[in-house]
Protein backbone atom coordinates (compact mmCIF):
# COMPACT_ATOMS: atom_id res chain seq x y z
CA UNK A 1 0.00 0.00 0.00
CA UNK A 2 2.80 2.38 0.94
CA UNK A 3 4.70 1.66 -2.29
CA UNK A 4 1.53 2.26 -4.33
CA UNK A 5 0.90 5.62 -2.65
CA UNK A 6 4.55 6.53 -3.10
CA UNK A 7 4.33 5.91 -6.86
CA UNK A 8 1.18 8.06 -7.13
CA UNK A 9 2.81 10.92 -5.21
CA UNK A 10 5.93 10.76 -7.40
CA UNK A 11 3.75 10.87 -10.53
CA UNK A 12 1.86 13.85 -9.14
CA UNK A 13 5.10 15.61 -8.13
CA UNK A 14 6.40 15.64 -11.72
CA UNK A 15 3.94 18.44 -12.55
CA UNK A 16 4.98 20.66 -9.62
CA UNK A 17 7.69 23.36 -9.39
CA UNK A 18 11.19 22.09 -8.54
CA UNK A 19 11.36 23.41 -4.91
CA UNK A 20 8.08 21.63 -4.08
CA UNK A 21 9.33 18.48 -5.83
CA UNK A 22 12.38 18.45 -3.56
CA UNK A 23 10.17 18.77 -0.46
CA UNK A 24 7.90 15.93 -1.60
CA UNK A 25 10.86 13.66 -2.42
CA UNK A 26 12.38 14.45 0.96
CA UNK A 27 9.11 13.56 2.72
CA UNK A 28 8.82 10.33 0.71
CA UNK A 29 12.39 9.32 1.60
CA UNK A 30 11.69 10.03 5.28
CA UNK A 31 8.50 7.95 5.19
CA UNK A 32 10.36 5.13 3.46
CA UNK A 33 13.02 5.11 6.19
CA UNK A 34 10.35 5.17 8.92
CA UNK A 35 8.58 2.23 7.26
CA UNK A 36 11.85 0.28 7.08
CA UNK A 37 12.64 1.01 10.73
CA UNK A 38 9.17 -0.10 11.90
CA UNK A 39 9.49 -3.31 9.90
CA UNK A 40 12.97 -3.89 11.35
CA UNK A 41 11.71 -3.35 14.91
CA UNK A 42 8.89 -5.88 14.45
CA UNK A 43 11.32 -8.34 12.89
CA UNK A 44 13.87 -7.86 15.69
CA UNK A 45 11.24 -8.38 18.40
CA UNK A 46 10.18 -11.68 16.82
CA UNK A 47 13.77 -12.88 16.49
CA UNK A 48 14.55 -11.96 20.10
CA UNK A 49 11.62 -14.09 21.21
CA UNK A 50 13.06 -16.99 19.20
CA UNK A 51 16.48 -16.38 20.76
CA UNK A 52 15.21 -16.50 24.35
CA UNK A 53 13.11 -19.57 23.60
CA UNK A 54 16.20 -21.36 22.25
CA UNK A 55 18.27 -20.17 25.22
CA UNK A 56 15.71 -21.54 27.69
CA UNK A 57 15.78 -24.96 25.99
CA UNK A 58 19.57 -24.89 25.85
CA UNK A 59 19.90 -24.14 29.59
CA UNK A 60 17.44 -26.91 30.42
CA UNK A 61 19.55 -29.34 28.40
CA UNK A 62 22.66 -28.27 30.33
CA UNK A 63 20.90 -28.97 33.63
CA UNK A 64 19.54 -32.32 32.46
CA UNK A 65 23.00 -33.67 31.60
CA UNK A 66 24.56 -31.96 34.65
CA UNK A 67 27.28 -30.34 32.54
CA UNK A 68 30.20 -28.89 34.53
CA UNK A 69 32.55 -28.15 31.61
CA UNK A 70 31.01 -24.91 30.31
CA UNK A 71 29.81 -21.73 31.99
CA UNK A 72 27.57 -19.22 30.23
CA UNK A 73 29.44 -16.10 29.11
CA UNK A 74 27.96 -12.84 27.87
CA UNK A 75 24.93 -13.21 25.62
CA UNK A 76 25.96 -12.58 22.00
CA UNK A 77 22.81 -12.46 19.84
CA UNK A 78 23.14 -13.21 16.12
CA UNK A 79 19.58 -12.53 15.05
CA UNK A 80 19.89 -12.44 11.26
CA UNK A 81 22.14 -15.40 10.44
CA UNK A 82 19.45 -18.12 10.32
CA UNK A 83 17.49 -16.09 7.75
CA UNK A 84 20.46 -15.26 5.51
CA UNK A 85 21.97 -17.27 2.66
CA UNK A 86 25.23 -19.12 3.32
CA UNK A 87 27.24 -16.41 1.54
CA UNK A 88 27.19 -15.26 -2.06
CA UNK A 89 29.14 -16.75 -4.98
CA UNK A 90 28.53 -13.60 -6.99
CA UNK A 91 29.95 -10.16 -7.62
CA UNK A 92 33.01 -8.43 -9.06
CA UNK A 93 35.52 -9.32 -6.38
CA UNK A 94 34.43 -12.92 -5.86
CA UNK A 95 34.76 -13.81 -9.55
CA UNK A 96 37.76 -11.68 -10.56
CA UNK A 97 39.86 -12.76 -7.57
CA UNK A 98 39.30 -16.48 -8.16
CA UNK A 99 39.65 -16.23 -11.94
CA UNK A 100 42.89 -14.25 -11.93
CA UNK A 101 44.45 -16.25 -9.08
CA UNK A 102 43.72 -19.42 -11.05
CA UNK A 103 45.26 -17.97 -14.21
CA UNK A 104 48.42 -16.95 -12.33
CA UNK A 105 48.67 -20.46 -10.89
CA UNK A 106 48.31 -21.99 -14.36
CA UNK A 107 50.80 -19.60 -16.00
CA UNK A 108 53.47 -20.01 -13.26
CA UNK A 109 55.37 -16.71 -13.68
CA UNK A 110 58.84 -16.10 -12.21
CA UNK A 111 57.89 -12.94 -10.30
CA UNK A 112 54.43 -11.55 -9.63
CA UNK A 113 53.68 -8.01 -8.44
CA UNK A 114 50.26 -6.65 -7.54
CA UNK A 115 49.14 -3.03 -7.48
CA UNK A 116 46.31 -2.08 -5.16
CA UNK A 117 44.17 -5.22 -5.29
CA UNK A 118 42.22 -6.54 -2.29
CA UNK A 119 44.57 -8.02 0.32
CA UNK A 120 41.97 -10.17 2.09
CA UNK A 121 40.79 -11.95 -1.03
CA UNK A 122 42.87 -11.81 -4.22
CA UNK A 123 46.30 -11.33 -2.64
CA UNK A 124 45.50 -13.99 -0.04
CA UNK A 125 44.47 -16.43 -2.80
CA UNK A 126 47.77 -15.95 -4.63
CA UNK A 127 49.87 -16.03 -1.44
CA UNK A 128 48.46 -19.48 -0.67
CA UNK A 129 50.56 -20.96 -3.50
CA UNK A 130 53.36 -18.48 -4.30
CA UNK A 131 55.21 -15.30 -3.34
CA UNK A 132 53.61 -11.98 -4.28
CA UNK A 133 54.79 -8.39 -3.88
CA UNK A 134 52.06 -5.84 -3.20
CA UNK A 135 52.27 -2.12 -3.99
CA UNK A 136 49.80 0.17 -2.23
CA UNK A 137 49.72 3.84 -1.26
CA UNK A 138 48.58 2.91 2.24
CA UNK A 139 50.93 1.44 4.85
CA UNK A 140 50.72 -2.26 5.59
CA UNK A 141 50.05 -3.72 9.02
CA UNK A 142 52.01 -6.80 10.05
CA UNK A 143 53.88 -9.43 8.09
CA UNK A 144 52.38 -12.34 6.22
CA UNK A 145 53.97 -15.43 4.69
CA UNK A 146 54.59 -15.08 0.94
CA UNK A 147 53.51 -11.39 0.86
CA UNK A 148 55.97 -8.49 0.56
CA UNK A 149 54.56 -4.97 0.93
CA UNK A 150 55.86 -1.87 -0.86
CA UNK A 151 54.32 1.50 0.02
CA UNK A 152 54.28 3.64 -3.11
CA UNK A 153 52.18 6.32 -4.79
CA UNK A 154 51.75 4.52 -8.09
CA UNK A 155 50.87 7.75 -9.90
CA UNK A 156 54.33 9.16 -9.13
CA UNK A 157 57.55 8.61 -11.08
CA UNK A 158 58.94 5.15 -10.34
CA UNK A 159 62.43 4.28 -9.13
CA UNK A 160 64.68 2.66 -11.73
CA UNK A 161 64.62 -0.65 -9.86
CA UNK A 162 60.85 -0.80 -10.47
CA UNK A 163 61.18 -0.67 -14.26
CA UNK A 164 60.77 -4.02 -16.06
CA UNK A 165 60.61 -5.58 -12.59
CA UNK A 166 58.35 -8.57 -13.21
CA UNK A 167 56.93 -10.93 -15.82
CA UNK A 168 53.49 -11.01 -14.19
CA UNK A 169 51.49 -8.06 -12.87
CA UNK A 170 47.98 -7.57 -11.51
CA UNK A 171 45.82 -4.54 -10.79
CA UNK A 172 42.26 -5.56 -9.92
CA UNK A 173 39.52 -3.06 -9.16
CA UNK A 174 42.10 -0.43 -8.18
CA UNK A 175 42.90 1.91 -11.08
CA UNK A 176 39.43 3.49 -10.92
CA UNK A 177 40.35 5.06 -7.57
CA UNK A 178 43.64 6.66 -8.62
CA UNK A 179 43.65 10.44 -8.21
CA UNK A 180 40.29 10.74 -6.44
CA UNK A 181 41.79 11.19 -2.96
CA UNK A 182 39.76 8.38 -1.42
CA UNK A 183 42.76 6.45 -0.14
CA UNK A 184 45.01 9.38 0.71
CA UNK A 185 46.39 9.75 -2.80
CA UNK A 186 46.84 13.25 -4.27
CA UNK A 187 43.89 14.46 -6.34
CA UNK A 188 44.71 14.14 -10.03
CA UNK A 189 42.11 14.10 -12.81
CA UNK A 190 44.35 11.89 -14.98
CA UNK A 191 45.38 9.63 -12.11
CA UNK A 192 44.13 6.52 -13.89
CA UNK A 193 46.28 7.32 -16.94
CA UNK A 194 49.37 7.80 -14.76
CA UNK A 195 48.67 4.47 -13.07
CA UNK A 196 48.13 2.61 -16.34
CA UNK A 197 51.36 4.05 -17.75
CA UNK A 198 53.27 2.89 -14.67
CA UNK A 199 51.82 -0.61 -14.99
CA UNK A 200 53.35 -0.71 -18.46
CA UNK A 201 56.73 0.41 -17.09
CA UNK A 202 56.83 -2.19 -14.30
CA UNK A 203 56.01 -5.15 -16.57
CA UNK A 204 58.67 -6.78 -18.75
CA UNK A 205 58.10 -7.12 -22.48
CA UNK A 206 56.15 -10.32 -23.08
CA UNK A 207 54.90 -10.32 -19.49
CA UNK A 208 51.28 -10.80 -18.44
CA UNK A 209 49.05 -8.03 -17.08
CA UNK A 210 45.84 -9.02 -15.28
CA UNK A 211 43.67 -5.93 -15.09
CA UNK A 212 40.13 -5.26 -13.98
CA UNK A 213 38.01 -2.16 -13.50
CA UNK A 214 34.35 -1.12 -13.35
CA UNK A 215 32.78 -0.79 -16.79
CA UNK A 216 29.50 0.77 -17.84
CA UNK A 217 27.65 3.29 -19.95
CA UNK A 218 27.88 6.18 -19.82
CA UNK A 219 31.55 6.52 -18.86
CA UNK A 220 31.59 8.61 -15.69
CA UNK A 221 33.27 9.66 -12.45
CA UNK A 222 31.36 9.07 -9.22
CA UNK A 223 33.53 11.26 -7.00
CA UNK A 224 35.23 10.34 -4.81
CA UNK A 225 34.43 6.63 -4.93
CA UNK A 226 35.56 5.58 -8.41
CA UNK A 227 35.48 5.96 -12.18
CA UNK A 228 33.27 3.79 -14.39
CA UNK A 229 35.01 3.19 -17.73
CA UNK A 230 33.44 2.39 -21.05
CA UNK A 231 35.01 -0.88 -22.28
CA UNK A 232 35.80 0.81 -25.60
CA UNK A 233 37.83 3.46 -23.75
CA UNK A 234 39.94 0.83 -21.99
CA UNK A 235 40.50 -1.19 -25.16
CA UNK A 236 41.68 1.96 -26.95
CA UNK A 237 44.18 2.73 -24.16
CA UNK A 238 45.53 -0.83 -24.23
CA UNK A 239 45.58 -1.24 -28.03
CA UNK A 240 49.16 -0.06 -28.69
CA UNK A 241 50.63 -1.47 -25.46
CA UNK A 242 49.21 -4.97 -25.09
CA UNK A 243 47.78 -7.94 -26.91
CA UNK A 244 44.53 -8.94 -25.19
CA UNK A 245 44.61 -12.73 -24.69
CA UNK A 246 41.43 -13.17 -22.67
CA UNK A 247 38.51 -10.93 -21.77
CA UNK A 248 35.90 -11.82 -19.18
CA UNK A 249 33.33 -9.72 -17.40
CA UNK A 250 30.98 -9.73 -14.44
CA UNK A 251 27.52 -8.41 -15.31
CA UNK A 252 25.27 -6.17 -13.25
CA UNK A 253 23.69 -9.21 -11.56
CA UNK A 254 27.09 -10.38 -10.32
CA UNK A 255 27.48 -13.32 -12.72
CA UNK A 256 30.73 -14.15 -14.51
CA UNK A 257 31.01 -14.47 -18.30
CA UNK A 258 34.41 -16.02 -18.91
CA UNK A 259 36.61 -15.58 -21.99
CA UNK A 260 33.99 -13.94 -24.21
CA UNK A 261 34.55 -12.72 -27.78
CA UNK A 262 35.68 -9.14 -27.21
CA UNK A 263 34.56 -7.47 -30.45
CA UNK A 264 31.03 -8.83 -30.12
CA UNK A 265 30.96 -7.74 -26.49
CA UNK A 266 32.00 -4.20 -27.44
CA UNK A 267 29.24 -4.03 -30.06
CA UNK A 268 26.52 -5.29 -27.73
CA UNK A 269 27.40 -3.91 -24.28
CA UNK A 270 24.99 -1.29 -22.94
CA UNK A 271 24.89 -2.09 -19.20
CA UNK A 272 25.13 0.68 -16.63
CA UNK A 273 27.60 -1.25 -14.48
CA UNK A 274 29.78 -4.34 -14.62
CA UNK A 275 33.41 -5.34 -14.23
CA UNK A 276 35.79 -5.95 -17.13
CA UNK A 277 38.63 -8.44 -16.59
CA UNK A 278 41.55 -8.34 -19.03
CA UNK A 279 44.45 -10.77 -19.39
CA UNK A 280 47.05 -9.18 -21.67
CA UNK A 281 50.62 -9.57 -22.92
CA UNK A 282 52.92 -6.54 -23.09
CA UNK A 283 54.04 -5.81 -26.65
Amino acid sequence: MYNCNQQLLKKFAKKLPRPIKRIIHSILDTLKNISKNISKCIQTKKRKQELYSDLKIFKQQKEEINDQDFIFGHLWPCLDDKYANNGSAKGDYFHQDLLVARRIYENKPEKHIDVGSAIGSFVAHVASFREISVIDIRPSIGRTHNITFIQQDFMAELDKNMLDACDSLSCLHAIEHFGLGRYGDPVNFNGHILGINNLYRVLKKGGKLYFSAPIGTPQRIEFHAHRIFSPQYLVKIFSDKYKIDHFSYVDGLGDLHENVELNKFLDDYTDNYGCGIFEMVKL
